[in-house]
């Protein structure tokens, strides 16, 4: 039987959403152990003068628990 954890996680990128997903999802990997999924809650933009300056993403990383 698996125990499975999620945590919410906010990622940026002056990229795309795509972008914003994959760092976040990276960046993730690095502390937590067996990431299986995510759940992408929120998009947003940031805008200044009128053009999109960053891409930012909420989202829920789901892992699983070791024994």
């Amino acid at each position: 039987m698996s125990v499975a954890r999620g945590t919410e996680i906010t990622s940026s990128s002056t990229k795309s959403f795509k972008d914003a997903i994959e760092e976040g999802i990276a960046r993730a990997s690095k502390t937590l152990k067996n990431v299986e999924g995510a759940w992408i809650q929120d998009q947003k933009v940031v805008v200044e003068d009128g053009k999109i300056v960053a891409y930012r993403v909420n989202m829920k990383v789901t892992f699983i628990l070791n024994d």
